[in-house]
């Protein structure tokens, strides 16, 4: 009796053994994916079918940059310019980290070298230049690199007689890290635009979620044409900021696409599969 006791207890000791370290098979990671606006769970290939944006509710979120690349432009036709364009660290600046340890570690997790990709490519056999930020980068803020980039392309389509398209997708503004010389970027890259525009040139401007800061003051509102996609948060201060220092309600949809086409401040509100189109049909219409 003692003996099946025994062999009845080592029995289910080595059942719960292999119960304990069997892995149960789940649903594999990164299937799905939530929504940043309504929060609904939705299927990632179906949200990558739709270029990262809602089934649900239509919300338009982040795409890398070099994924907007591809998705606007004629495959294989853009050549990027200026990549020889480093980061100084003029100040020693120092927060939680030095910043060239911030540099590189946006560096390894965006694949960028800064917040800004700048080239020459074709839209529907158009050829365009092109700027974009991205709000994986330091919030896409703008330093020098980003300014000078920017400015760079500018001068080139002058010169060349191209459209520009500058796509924005930055929350940061000024980048405070290389203090007056981040900020000074502002007038820098606006006096350029100014300068294309006295040349003829056609520039659209694209805002992004988020679009904010010193790009929102600067080039982001200096557009010929001003296209926005879906519920985009722009601005200079957040509505956040802006409610605590006036200590007042907002009007609803305050600093949102929808909000600022209302009161005039853009020209039309661009979904992002139909955005290469009507990029197209702009640069028809104006320089046709």
């Amino acid at each position: 009796m003692v003996n099946n006791t025994c062999l009845i207890v080592l029995y289910f000791r080595s059942l719960s053994t292999a119960l304990t370290q069997s892995v149960k098979r789940g649903v594999p990671a990164g299937l799905w994916v939530r929504c940043p606006g309504c929060q609904a769970t939705v299927f990632r290939k179906e949200a990558e079918k739709r270029m990262n944006v809602c089934p649900e509710c239509e919300y338009h979120w982040y795409v890398p940059a070099r994924q907007r690349i591809n998705q606007i432009f004629d495959p294989g036709t853009f050549e990027e310019l200026f990549t020889e364009l480093r980061t100084a660290d003029p100040l020693h600046f120092f927060d939680r980290k030095p910043y060239p340890e911030r540099i590189k570690a946006d560096q390894i997790s965006t694949g960028l070298q800064e917040a800004a990709v700048t080239g020459i490519g074709n839209v529907h056999a158009r050829k365009i230049a092109f700027g974009i930020t991205d709000s994986h980068f330091i919030m896409g803020s703008m330093g020098s690199v980003v300014g000078e980039k920017l400015t760079r392309l500018t001068e080139k389509a002058a010169a060349e007689k191209l459209p520009l398209v500058i796509m924005s997708g930055s929350g940061g503004g000024a980048r405070m890290h290389e203090g007056i010389l981040s900020l000074m970027q502002m007038a820098k890259v606006s006096a350029a635009l100014q300068r294309h525009h006295q040349s003829g040139g056609l520039y659209v401007s694209v805002m992004t979620d988020p679009t904010m800061g010193g790009v929102a003051a600067s080039f982001a509102m200096l557009g010929d044409v001003i296209f926005a996609e879906p519920k985009a948060l722009i601005g200079f201060a957040g509505p956040r900021t802006i409610q605590a220092t006036l200590r007042m309600e907002l009007p609803k949809g305050f600093q949102t696409s929808e909000f600022l086409l209302e009161h005039g401040y853009i020209d039309r509100i661009v979904r992002r599969k139909e955005l290469n189109s009507e990029i197209a049909r702009a640069v028809d219409y104006c320089c046709g």
